[in-house]
């Protein structure tokens, strides 16, 4: 296991300021080195994604936590866009909700997700969860360009 030289841009895709709040915690406390940027809805994401308006010149995110349940725009069909987006496709794509149902982990991985995860409720838990993804796709796994 080698350590990342680069920092890694991660895109959280979350509509709760308290989910929000407690992943920038757990990213701050854990590798500084690493990016958090945030937007709270599919639209948003998908704007940032393909570098649109206010987004013009966001870094590509090497890693996408993305809630599934999202305003305006929600995260299936983010998940079924980025897949299906030939300059996208390749960016690991974590879901990261609070959905336990059967038929969401399904679709996720019908979509392509590349990990499904629950939500924990509890705050040490949620940070525990963010720091293991964290660990597994910074430092583990090897990313697409990196």
């Amino acid at each position: 296991m080698s350590e990342q030289l680069i920092p890694v841009e991660v895109l959280l895709v979350e509509d709760d300021p308290g989910d929000v709040l407690m992943t920038r915690e757990a990213f701050a406390d854990h590798k500084l080195r690493n990016h958090l940027n945030v937007v709270s809805d599919g639209v948003e994401a998908l704007a940032y994604l393909r570098g649109e308006g206010e987004y013009a010149g966001a870094p590509r995110p090497d890693l996408i936590l993305l809630d599934l349940n999202l305003p305006r725009r929600d995260g299936r069909d983010v998940l079924r866009e980025v897949k299906a987006d030939e300059r996208l496709r390749r960016i690991p794509i974590v879901v990261l909700t609070t959905s336990e149902a059967e038929e969401d982990v399904l679709s996720s991985y019908d979509l392509h997700a590349n990990a499904y995860i629950t939500k924990p409720v509890d705050f040490d838990r949620f940070v525990a969860v963010v720091r293991h993804i964290d660990d597994f796709f910074v430092t583990v796994a090897r990313l697409p360009g990196q």
